[in-house]
């Protein structure tokens, strides 16, 4: 999608008359913006609609002819709004690089199967809390979350419908990139899923996305649960280090779900193998 939050001075739209089709993509990108800068309620009271004409820089009657009553344009936002949602995760350098920084900190790792785990813990504790942190302070994470609460107070209808059915393509596509990410993270470092859950990485990445967004949700009213740190050593850490809610929540899920893979062999050539691998990484965009 086009991005419309940076509207062309007036004095270039007087040279030419936007077509209805432009003034109603300018409109929608201004108000889009201004949901993205302040945050999505479920009414939709503090957007203003004079405020978004005069950030589109669009004639007032223009609109109007495409959007007689504010109830019609608030019904085109949200549909908008739900095709644009796609939940924010931390920046893939970052995750890269925390995996390759982890890992070179600790050389002789991954020799052995019980440094392997101690190694894999150490990820999950880091890469959590990065994760966490993104997702807490993203003012589009926030508008997606709310989504969720606007569509259910639309009245039942073709607008329900077609805000469900968009919302729900959307967390299927983040589901799969999370997935996505788990399994290519979980056979560098030779884990597998546990055969007897008969799950997939589709449930595994459900879970832990779940848990993340159920503490953003439980943050917002209870911002202490962001700077929560508990000295522990759990899970087969290698040592005692401060744990985040958010750590401990993804490992806890991970320990459940996976185990070390018992047909790789961790001979010198899968070592040089993971290296290479690792130098080179490139994690799908969603979270560990």
């Amino acid at each position: 999608m086009k991005n419309y939050s940076q509207a062309p001075t007036g004095l270039g739209r007087r040279g030419r008359r936007l077509s209805d089709h432009d003034t109603q993509q300018r409109v929608l990108g201004a108000a889009m913006a201004m949901v993205n800068r302040t945050g999505l309620t479920v009414s939709l009271d503090h957007i203003s609609f004079e405020d978004i004409i005069r950030d589109a820089d669009v004639s007032r009657s223009a609109v109007y002819r495409r959007w007689p009553y504010k109830d019609l344009f608030f019904s085109d936002l949200v549909k908008e709004l739900a095709k644009a949602a796609i939940p924010t995760t931390a920046d893939n350098e970052a995750v890269t690089g925390l995996i390759r920084r982890v890992v070179d900190e600790r050389p002789g790792w991954l020799k052995t199967p019980e440094l392997r785990h101690s190694l894999v813990v150490e990820l999950l504790r880091q890469a959590a809390l990065l994760d966490f942190e993104t997702l807490y302070r993203s003012a589009e994470w926030r508008t997606y979350i709310a989504l969720h609460a606007t569509f259910m107070s639309l009245a039942e209808g073709e607008l329900r419908d077609q805000v469900q059915a968009t919302l729900a393509q959307s967390e299927v596509g983040f589901i799969a990139r999370v997935a996505q990410a788990w399994q290519q993270i979980a056979g560098l470092f030779g884990y597998r899923l546990r055969p007897e859950l008969g799950a997939s990485f589709e449930t595994l990445a459900t879970l832990v996305s779940a848990t993340a967004r159920g503490l953003i949700l439980m943050a917002l009213s209870m911002p202490e649960l962001v700077a929560h740190r508990a000295q522990a050593k759990p899970f087969g850490a290698a040592a005692e280090a401060e744990w985040s809610l958010p750590a401990m929540g993804m490992a806890a899920i991970a320990s459940a779900f996976l185990e070390p893979d018992p047909t790789i062999d961790w001979d010198d050539e899968r070592l040089a193998t993971v290296r290479q691998a690792l130098s080179s990484l490139a994690v799908p965009n969603g979270h560990l």
